[in-house]
């Protein structure tokens, strides 16, 4: 009776083994890493596509695009937040769920249409992944702003500022490589999802 576990092909490289050993792998096959990463045809690794990303100039202007976009976000976030929290009164918890989704609407619609120039997409996808990042960046927010108050004693306006600063670049790389995701070699929009 045939065993599956011993008539398998061995895949070792013998230039990998010390010499005595070496002998006895005379013959067997040679090892897919041993193959160029070209040759494998994978993607490449998360930290390669990383430094490749930081080369390109259009990867820089778009953050400085986000960043406007973001500025804008961040200051109707702030004057609602203030006037919600000082103003109106209600919890200061609850103010930042809700100034953080009226700017977040503001943001989507610029960030779509200048900063990632991703109008070719499906809005609702789109809009969809952009609520996901937003709600898991608002999270990021929520306890770091947690903490600044009732840990740090700091005045609740500076630190919602501070809070929203920690939460930005978990947001531009969420919208970036997700919610408006281009192909990061030719920089062109994804395909239509259907």
């Amino acid at each position: 009776m045939r065993d599956d576990a011993t008539a398998s092909t061995v895949d070792i490289d013998s230039a990998d083994l010390p010499q005595p050993q070496a002998a006895a792998y005379e013959g067997a096959a040679p090892r897919a890493a041993a193959a160029p990463r070209a040759a494998r045809s994978e993607p490449p690794r998360p930290h390669v596509r990383f430094v490749h990303g930081l080369r390109r100039p259009d990867n820089w202007l778009q953050l400085v695009r986000f960043a406007v976009v973001g500025a804008s976000g961040f200051a109707i976030n702030l004057v609602l937040y203030t006037l919600f929290v000082n103003y109106i009164g209600i919890q200061y918890l609850v103010a930042e769920a809700a100034a953080w989704i009226i700017a977040g609407a503001n943001n989507f619609l610029w960030n779509r249409h200048w900063t990632f120039q991703a109008r070719a997409g499906q809005i609702h996808i789109q809009a969809i992944r952009f609520l996901l990042v937003s709600l898991a960046a608002l999270g990021i927010n929520e306890v770091v702003l947690r903490l600044l108050v009732e840990t740090g004693g700091l005045d609740k306006v500076l630190a919602e500022a501070l809070a929203l600063a920690a939460a930005t670049p978990f947001n531009f790389l969420g919208n970036k490589l997700w919610s408006f995701k281009t192909d990061v070699y030719s920089g062109s929009p994804p395909a239509q999802e259907e």
